[in-house]
């Protein structure tokens, strides 16, 4: 119960932080757990093509830094933001109520700790206590990071029509970017190639990098977004046009 708990917690927390950020204009609680869920289910279109794709990439890479980076960015990041960009393109983004460029972060997030609450699960059951604490401050935010990002975009993409593409591109580069990043370095730990010149510790502290940067970026785009809300509530624009 105790693993459940502390698998379950770290999602939940970061969902509640990004929704009580939203003061002006809180999106409907429904489609929230809507989007949580759907994230929850986002895992398993990431796991198919991670099993369809893994075999053939060991085969035609050797296991060096070439193959971790592909592995990382392509055959991990690539799928998992992929998914989760599905639940929010075609679920949460055509809604009325996503009616401020904050509301892009808000659904992005709840889709990706749906996903990060189910990882999270399997990580901390197979891997106990530790992993568990570990993650909660680490894996799981990251994963908030890379949500923050593409909803960000995601949210500009919504009020620029003329952009729209652009800005759903960046969304998702930007995801795929941080996340193959963190994977990356956490990935090389144990090679043996990488090893004669660089320890797991310093390997880790790559991915803590990673991690922190996106933090600070994601922090940035909070702040950019409800800056834009206040100004339209202070307006008195409409939120539901």
């Amino acid at each position: 119960m105790l693993l459940l708990a502390l698998s379950i917690a770290p999602g939940i927390a970061i969902s509640l932080y990004i929704f009580f950020k939203d003061e002006f204009n809180r999106e409907p609680k429904l489609k929230l757990i809507i989007c949580f869920f759907l994230g929850c289910l986002s895992v398993l279109p990431a796991i198919l093509f991670q099993v369809l794709t893994t075999k053939p990439t060991d085969i035609f890479f050797e296991n060096g830094i070439l193959y971790t980076a592909f592995f990382s960015y392509i055959i991990v990041a690539l799928s998992e933001e992929m998914s989760k960009f599905l639940a929010l393109r075609f679920y949460a983004f055509p809604k009325q109520s996503f009616d401020e460029p904050y509301d892009g972060i808000v659904y992005s997030v709840m889709v990706g700790m749906g996903f990060a609450t189910v990882e999270n699960i399997g990580y901390v059951y197979q891997h106990g206590l530790g992993t568990a604490i570990l993650r909660m401050f680490l894996a799981v935010p990251a994963h908030g990071t890379f949500a923050v990002l593409m909803g960000y975009f995601a949210g500009k993409a919504k009020f620029l029509p003329e952009k729209k593409f652009y800005y759903l591109f960046l969304g998702v580069f930007w995801a795929v970017f941080f996340h193959g990043t963190y994977d990356f370095f956490l990935f090389l730990q144990g090679n043996d190639t990488v090893n004669r010149y660089v320890g797991d510790g310093l390997l880790f502290a790559g991915a803590v990098a990673s991690f922190i940067v996106a933090l600070r970026l994601s922090r940035k785009a909070i702040q950019e977004h409800i800056a834009i809300s206040k100004q339209m509530y202070i307006d008195g624009q409409s939120f539901d046009s």
